[in-house]
């Protein structure tokens, strides 16, 4: 059976998260990487809302309340989904990677729009870019559509993730 295709992209707290937000759905996600969320990962969730909306899903607990803030006073247009506090206990942590499945897809399904799957750019396209082998051309294109620190797959994955087409990317290049 295929899983439901998540149009926004979701922003999590960690791997853990994002791995069970990928089990239950066909969705993106944003890491903040805890509370070492920075500049950098606010500009990506930024712009992420701006190509393809996004909703805030953090453990309901104080560090990921203060997750939560740091993202609305940055992107106040950001959806926000929300997995009690009982729902998400496990045997030694409080958070999203332990909630009961489903608690995250009754908090998800009163958040997000569900689409179709689309690819933005080709794997073709991208290497016609020459982005391969030339990091600062590669930089320049994380750096134009603040989509962080990428390696060659990350960058094709993110260019997808955010809607990016190919004669974006080349007149970011030429810029």
């Amino acid at each position: 059976m295929s899983k439901q295709r998540i149009q926004e992209i979701i922003v999590v707290e960690g791997k853990t998260d994002t791995a069970v937000i990928k089990e239950l759905f066909d969705a993106d996600t944003i890491e903040t990487s805890g509370s070492g969320i920075n500049d950098e990962i606010i500009a990506m969730i930024q712009e992420a809302a701006k190509r393809r909306g996004v909703i805030v899903l953090t453990d309901p607990d104080y560090p990921g309340t203060k997750i939560r803030q740091t993202i609305i006073d940055a992107v106040p247009e950001a959806r926000h989904a929300f997995v009690n506090r009982e729902d998400a206990i496990g045997k030694k942590k409080l958070g999203i990677a332990e909630a009961r499945k489903d608690a995250i897809v009754e908090a998800l399904n009163n958040a997000v729009t569900f689409t179709k799957d689309q690819t933005s750019i080709t794997w073709e396209e991208f290497l016609a870019l020459g982005v391969i082998g030339h990091k600062d051309r590669r930089d320049k294109l994380c750096q134009a559509f603040c989509l962080g620190h990428a390696n060659n797959k990350t960058l094709f994955h993110r260019m997808n993730m955010f809607g990016l087409t190919y004669a974006e990317a080349e007149a970011a290049l030429k810029d």
